[in-house]
């Protein structure tokens, strides 16, 4: 089993992480979770769970936005149904459809945004305290 993956976790296995980690943002296509213990992110997406870095989970957040949905709904190739996702340094793959790409993107955004919303009040409050 990859370390980050958490597709053949058991149960007990599955809610003590959960137990270790707090959600940042959630829809309902999937899920972000933070784990300060491990200083990695969890990505519960298209039943996958995958564990990633800041930086990862930013570089992945770039390329799903650079997909260009607008060619692949008017193209009429059968090749354009589907967009594989790779991200460098990671060995998991992602296989989107524009409807999955359109939820991820949210999910994404949704997380980017509660992360630089934290750090805005972490900072806010430490100035404060000064």
């Amino acid at each position: 089993m990859y370390p980050g993956s958490l597709q053949h976790m058991n149960t007990l296995e599955l809610s003590t992480l959960q137990a270790q980690t707090f959600e940042i943002f959630s829809t309902a296509f999937g899920s972000i979770h933070q784990s300060d213990k491990e200083n990695c992110f969890y990505v519960h997406f298209n039943n996958k769970s995958v564990k990633f870095s800041i930086v990862c989970l930013f570089r992945l957040k770039k390329i799903i936005e650079k997909i260009d949905i607008e060619y692949m709904m008017l193209d009429a190739k059968r090749s354009s149904d589907v967009e594989i996702v790779t991200l460098c340094a990671c060995e998991h793959v992602y296989v989107l459809t524009v409807q999955e790409i359109i939820a991820f993107r949210e999910l994404l955004q949704g997380a980017k945004v509660m992360i630089e919303l934290n750090s805005i009040i972490n900072e806010r409050l430490h100035r404060v305290a000064l």
